[in-house]
């Protein structure tokens, strides 16, 4: 059974390492298309917010408290506040709200 598991780790450390070479060795030139160069500029950013904001929502016992913690968070974004400052009133949020919640009896 370890085999297989070995197996898996070898095809996805290929594929992985494929993905990353194939452009390196196909695309010599500089890209000089606009609208290319526009959508790479903002791939690593959307691949954050695709792999982070389910966890936000879905990290504590409910849904509300997570919710509460990411509004607040885009509403302090938008405010141009430090990323520090950001994560650590998101944070304190839900805390807050998952703390209401527990002592209204609505999380047990």
């Amino acid at each position: 059974m370890s085999h297989i598991i070995y197996m898996y780790i070898l095809v996805m450390a290929v594929v992985t390492y494929l993905i990353r070479m194939l452009p390196l060795t196909l695309l010599r030139k500089e890209i000089r298309n606009r609208t290319l160069k526009s959508f790479l500029y903002y791939v690593p950013y959307v691949t954050l917010a695709v792999m982070t904001f389910p966890a936000i929502l879905t990290s504590g016992e409910l849904f509300l408290p997570g919710l509460a913690g990411f509004i607040t968070a885009l509403i302090l974004s938008w405010k141009g506040k430090s990323l520090i400052v950001v994560a650590a009133v998101s944070c304190l949020v839900v805390y807050l709200t998952e703390s209401l919640l527990m002592f209204t009896g609505i999380l047990i």
